[in-house]
């Protein structure tokens, strides 16, 4: 598990540079940032949807593909917003051991 967050605290730091370097002529990154967080939030949509339709009619390769797609914009969408990995970490180990029924209804309180 230890590799997968240094992946992804890797892949947060090449976004976060990217974002900040803001050249669209070289950057996927940075083109989604100059076009704004409507934009990237869209594509993090289409990138759910086709994570969802590899899920139930793709192959196991075709889900990890999409699933990092999915990924990759999530973090995406994060660093435009300000938003850490860290961050979104902490609220996973808050919710820890917590029942999915009853985090939710917590929420709607």
């Amino acid at each position: 598990m230890r590799a997968v967050m240094d992946t992804l605290a890797r892949l947060e730091t090449t976004i976060a540079q990217r974002l900040a370097a803001g050249d669209e002529r070289s950057s996927y990154v940075a083109l989604l940032h100059a076009r704004g967080a409507p934009v990237i939030a869209r594509k993090l949509g289409e990138e759910a949807v086709e994570t969802i339709v590899a899920a139930l009619s793709g192959s196991r390769e075709d889900l990890v593909g999409e699933a990092a797609d999915l990924m990759f914009h999530l973090l995406i969408l994060l660093g435009e917003k300000g938003v850490s990995l860290a961050e979104v970490q902490a609220e996973l180990d808050r919710r820890e051991g917590v029942s999915g029924i009853d985090e939710k209804a917590s929420r709607s309180e």
